[in-house]
């Protein structure tokens, strides 16, 4: 119901932009986090915007890593020892430990005080810097100070290496390529190949299995067709979780485990969802249509494939959308029937980068992340007409 009074209406779109800002929120954040660099992805408060700071360092102004804030007075010291390979290495000590040109120091287990000069006195609230030698590794060595904070400048920048930091990342793979023979590849690509199969084939078995069956509940009379019908739609209360153990044993039996087979070959054998949505858009196409075709001589099966699979474009691109969103993000069936690294799909690649680096490297993990939302969302930018008309006529019986 549309709300009449302008009130009403400034409430509905109120509701509406925050609810929409909830759902969106999340992605802006993904992919914030993946054009930053990494001492900026996990900032307290947090920091939208990724920016490039520049200061002097030994003379000389170059891109830097912007540090914590002083909380008490330092000195910054350089170390005086003779023929040793710490000799002019700097240190940022407290005050306290700085008395009669030395500092202390554990040499071989044992603590000595050794000389050392005073290069300047930090204060509080002074930035610590180190120099950035690449724009996606924080921890690479580099020239590091202390300085006044208005001596940094600072801009917005995107650190678009991230993304093929992250690709590298995950490691790579030699596999055999036709024409080209073996090659050395990012596994990346190795993950897309086989999400992109999962998928495609998935589309082609769900639609084309899910339109038979749908055709002959909807336009096909003959006996037990509503029974049938019935428990198809039963099938889709009962979860993947109770199927797991019996189709892993039955894949198992087929020697299938640890291939790509049990991921797509069941679409072939269509889907109580599909079914349901493409026989309820089938009942809206007028039986005149059918009736005419019949009477020019068509078989049932070109009546199917002549006259109701054209007009059926809108519902078979919503099966076939929908399909495709749920294989590229399918994670439980490739954790449970994929075995081999060669085999893995974007989804459980991206778990596995996740795991083999210890530690979480948020800007590379979000950067592999938006990679991979990505093509959802161009595919559904580019096909949300057709979706929206699938779904916007499916039911209304004609």
């Amino acid at each position: 119901m549309e709300p009449r009074t302008l009130f009403g209406k400034m409430l509905a779109y109120s509701l509406l932009v925050i609810g929409s800002f909830l759902f969106i929120f999340p992605f802006i954040w993904l992919v914030s986090t993946s054009l930053k660099p990494l001492e900026q992805a996990a900032t307290m408060p947090p920091q939208w915007v990724p920016y490039e700071y520049r200061a002097t360092l030994d003379g000389q102004e170059c891109e830097v890593i912007r540090g914590d804030a002083l909380t008490s007075p330092m000195l910054v010291v350089r170390l005086n020892l003779k023929d040793d390979p710490r000799d002019g290495q700097k240190l940022l000590v407290p005050e306290s430990d700085y008395r009669d040109g030395t500092i202390p120091q554990k040499i071989a287990g044992i603590e000595q005080r050794i000389p050392a000069t005073v290069l300047r006195r930090a204060e509080p609230g002074w930035c610590y810097i180190k120099e950035r030698k690449t724009q996606v590794d924080m921890n690479a060595p580099g020239a590091w100070d202390v300085v006044p904070p208005e001596t940094i400048t600072g801009r917005p920048k995107l650190f678009w290496g991230n993304f093929p930091a992250a690709i590298n990342k995950m490691g790579r793979v030699r596999v055999w390529i036709p024409l080209l023979g073996e090659r050395e590849m990012s596994i990346f690509w190795l993950y897309l190949r086989n999400t992109l199969i999962v998928c495609v084939l998935g589309v082609i078995g769900t639609v084309s299995s899910s339109s038979l069956v749908a055709y002959s509940l909807a336009r096909i009379p003959w006996r037990g067709r509503g029974v049938l019908f019935g428990i198809t739609l039963a099938t889709m209360m009962v979860p993947f979780a109770v199927l797991m153990v019996p189709l892993y044993a039955l894949f198992a039996k087929f020697g299938w485990v640890g291939t790509l087979l049990p991921l797509w070959v069941p679409a072939f054998f269509g889907s109580g969802f599909n079914i349901f949505l493409l026989r309820q858009f089938f009942l809206t196409i007028p039986k005149d249509l059918s009736e005419a075709a019949r009477i020019d001589g068509c078989s049932e099966f070109g009546i199917f494939w002549r006259i109701i699979l054209p007009l059926s474009k809108p519902a078979l691109a919503v099966v076939a959308l929908f399909h495709f969103l749920y294989a590229w993000n399918d994670f439980m069936g490739p954790l449970l029937f994929l075995t081999r690294r060669e085999t893995f799909t974007l989804s459980l690649g991206l778990q596995s980068f996740q795991s083999q680096h210890g530690g979480t490297d948020w800007t590379s993990l979000m950067a592999a992340s938006t990679l991979i939302c990505l093509p959802i969302v161009v595919l559904f930018f580019f096909t949300q007409k057709t979706f929206i008309k699938g779904i916007a006529t499916t039911g209304l019986k004609g």
